[in-house]
């Protein structure tokens, strides 16, 4: 495989968030200022720079609840913003942090065991290209070492 290519949230659930509409607990997006650090928005894949809103709200990066449909929480800006664009470049919002954590899904979106670990940002697209090798991982998740919280998708380059 020659590459991968990073998935942002779809424009059309950002907006749908930054109009108010409920998150994956039915609760109202919440508010904010960021303060610059740590705030990475996860449609355009950078951080929020300081004083600008953002929202944190409760998100599921699967279709439907069950047993390994993880949720948490996130940031998006609370005003539009461009989405990444789906390419194997890495993006900005990973180049500031020192490692994230990896793990491959399959096509009933369940966790394929023995794909997470983590890794140094600047091996993100060596390790998904290996964790893409396995022919039962359908997809990746980036999360966060630290918190857990979903950063984004990764998939099988075109």
């Amino acid at each position: 495989m020659n590459s991968i290519r990073f998935v942002a949230m779809s424009t059309e659930v950002v907006e749908a968030l930054q109009s108010g509409q409920p998150d994956a607990n039915g609760q109202t997006p919440e508010r904010h200022l960021s303060d610059g650090d740590g705030v990475p928005c996860r449609h355009c894949l950078i951080d929020v720079p300081k004083g600008e809103p953002y929202l944190i709200l409760h998100y599921r990066p699967f279709p439907e609840p069950q047993p390994y449909a993880e949720s948490g929480p996130i940031f998006l800006h609370a005003d539009a913003c461009p989405r990444y664009a789906e390419t194997a470049a890495t993006p900005s919002v990973f180049l500031c942090r020192e490692d994230v954590l990896l793990r491959g899904y399959n096509r009933e979106n369940r966790i394929v065991y023995g794909t997470g670990q983590v890794v140094k940002t600047g091996d993100i697209v060596s390790a998904a290209q290996h964790i893409f090798e396995r022919p039962d991982v359908a997809y990746i998740h980036a999360r966060s070492t630290t918190n857990n919280c979903y950063q984004c998708r990764l998939e099988r380059g075109n």
